[in-house]
């Protein structure tokens, strides 16, 4: 239906602004047949993944903590203010002058605008942790591992799916300004080229490759590890 409207709606404007399905079609062949998407992408899904898993590890360990002990909640929850409300922008011009214009300030950079919200929602999850169910497994004399495994972490599961989804969503807006402001190559970086070159079509050829890696990693990925580990609640 987003394809027949889309058509329509090229072919009623009939202008280079909105070039129509066959030809965004056409320019992603062409650059997928050249190499260039797949390398661009490559790079770009090499700063997501590394972004990612550091703000993931960083975010759920601080959430846990914080939602855990009301004394770090108390001493860090001004920081993780700040860290909400500081403009991605400024975090990535400023990991670009202070470590220079490499990965590392890259990577840096997106995960720094992300740890904060990982934060909050693994917080909100630690405190609504059932304590009934963790004096049960101490009464029973469970095991340190595996009450963490099969008793604590089970009832993180839902936050921490929504922080990831959430996260990988933000990570790849932030990750294009990263690439558009500081980085030779990736898919923002290409996306600033075809802007230069007002290349409609070259930018929506790789919108939509972006948007099918999305869906891939949501399908083949997140859904059923989903379904996996929270197969104890049906």
């Amino acid at each position: 239906m987003l394809v027949l409207v889309w058509q329509l709606l090229a072919g009623w404007l009939d202008s280079r602004e909105l070039p129509g399905p066959r030809q965004v079609a056409a320019s992603f062949r062409e650059y997928l047949l050249d190499g260039s998407l797949l390398f661009h992408l490559g790079m770009t899904l090499f700063r997501v993944l590394c972004s990612f898993v550091l703000a993931m590890l960083i975010g759920v360990a601080l959430g846990i903590l914080m939602g855990s002990r009301s004394c770090w909640d108390r001493w860090l929850d001004a920081l993780l203010i700040l860290g909400l409300n500081i403009p991605a922008l400024v975090t990535i011009i400023l990991c670009y002058i202070w470590f220079g214009l490499n990965e590392v300030a890259a990577i840096l950079a997106v995960a720094l605008n992300k740890i904060p919200s990982v934060t909050v929602m693994v917080r909100e999850g630690a405190r609504a942790v059932d304590q009934g169910l963790m004096e049960v497994a101490q009464v029973y004399r469970v095991s340190r591992r595996d009450t963490l495994l099969k008793v604590y972490l089970p009832q993180l599961y839902p936050y921490l799916f929504g922080a990831a989804r959430n996260g990988l969503a933000l990570i790849w807006k932030i990750v294009l300004v990263v690439e558009l402001l500081g980085r030779s190559n990736g898919v923002g970086f290409q996306l600033g080229i075809f802007f230069q070159f007002f290349d409609i079509a070259g930018i929506l050829a790789y919108t939509l490759a972006f948007v099918l890696v999305v869906f891939a990693i949501e399908a083949l990925l997140l859904r059923p590890l989903e379904q996996h580990l929270n197969r104890w609640r049906s």
